[in-house]
């Protein structure tokens, strides 16, 4: 074989990228590489032993920030209740387990937010046995993150939101929930049947004096609150109906999407059009410590999950992402026997 038909030579990403920058160390080398900062080709490449012919002039040293980390369909579980399904430097994209708040709140340190930001800073490691990023902690380039909330979801509602990395991103996060452009879905299960298969609930909300719940007034209330009474706007549809035994009681299960965002706003208008959701220890009067009879299905909180998030990447106009969140293990268990017509 002559020389000019000879195969090119394979050499790991590490050596094409030492020998560009001969005077880098290979550690530090292999955390830029770790951390998603060299591209070949426009790709970014974060195995630094991935084997390769000559990238030439395609091999790119990029920023100091990296670009993004991909977890994985399931993401990285990295405390029992959170899970990573999106990390950049602009925003991170959460799974949140019910019975955990969103964001610190008075004597409520321990949030999703203050999680990630423990996973961020190296003193959390995903932890899933068996599974992507188990054991893992962030390379270096990341410790410098500091989330910001930019919504946040009830204690008892599972399910995805995201956070900002940055000041900046998330004035554009937060422009996206005022704009009505930030895509919220989310699954309910309900007691009750809508009158309509498919609609929307308009109503004023106007919080109680501890602002510990919600209240629907009407619009001459709302004309008189100075303020304090907002609109809420959600979109449902019927997706399944589940006759309970007897025949007499049925529970639907909801597909829903917020046109805006007030505190406690499905739980508040589902009660409202009298379709309480199962579990809602405030909304739904055989839930509460006084209730005239005691509910018809036991379940330990509101049965609401958010179930999909879509938006536009603050630091790339016009490219949207979207995320999807299952139904965590107590809503599916709760949707079988809901089927076998055991509840």
């Amino acid at each position: 074989m002559t020389a000019e038909h000879a195969p090119e030579p394979m050499r790991s990403l590490l050596d094409w990228l030492l020998a560009r920058h001969p005077d880098t160390p290979k550690k530090r080398a292999k955390q830029w590489i770790t951390a998603g900062r060299v591209s070949v080709h426009g790709i970014v490449i974060r195995q630094p032993n991935h084997a390769m012919p000559d990238p030439l002039d395609g091999l790119e040293l990029l920023g100091r920030q990296p670009a993004s980390l991909d977890f994985g369909p399931g993401g990285w579980k990295i405390h029992p209740r959170v899970t990573l399904l999106y990390l950049d430097t602009a925003l991170a994209v959460v799974n949140k387990g019910p019975g955990l708040i969103s964001v610190p709140a008075e004597n409520a340190e321990l949030s999703a937010l203050s999680i990630l930001a423990d996973f961020l800073s190296g003193k959390l490691r995903a932890h899933d046995r068996g599974q992507p990023g188990q054991g893992r902690s962030l390379p270096p380039a990341w410790r410098r993150l500091e989330p910001l909330p930019v919504h946040r979801l009830d204690q008892y509602t599972s399910g995805v939101f995201c956070l900002a990395m940055n000041p900046a991103a998330r004035q554009k996060l937060t422009d996206q929930l005022k704009s009505h452009t930030m895509k919220r879905e989310y699954v309910a299960y309900v007691e009750g049947r809508p009158r309509q298969p498919s609609g929307t609930w308009k109503n004023w909300l106007k919080p109680s004096e501890d602002e510990l719940r919600q209240f629907v007034v009407t619009d001459a209330e709302a004309a008189a609150s100075g303020g304090e009474a907002v609109e809420a706007i959600t979109h449902y549809e019927v997706a399944a109906e589940f006759p309970l035994p007897g025949g007499r009681e049925i529970v639907s299960k909801l597909r829903l999407r917020l046109e805006t965002g007030r505190k406690h706003q499905i739980r508040a208008q589902a009660a409202f059009a009298g379709l309480p959701l199962v579990g809602d220890r405030t909304y739904h009067p055989n839930y509460r410590k006084a209730a005239p009879r005691p509910p018809r299905i036991d379940f330990p909180r509101q049965a609401l999950h958010a179930e999909t998030l879509g938006l536009e990447h603050p630091d790339k106009p016009g490219s949207r992402m979207t995320w999807t969140a299952a139904l965590p293990g107590d809503l599916q268990q709760l949707e079988h026997t809901l089927r076998s017509g055991r509840a």
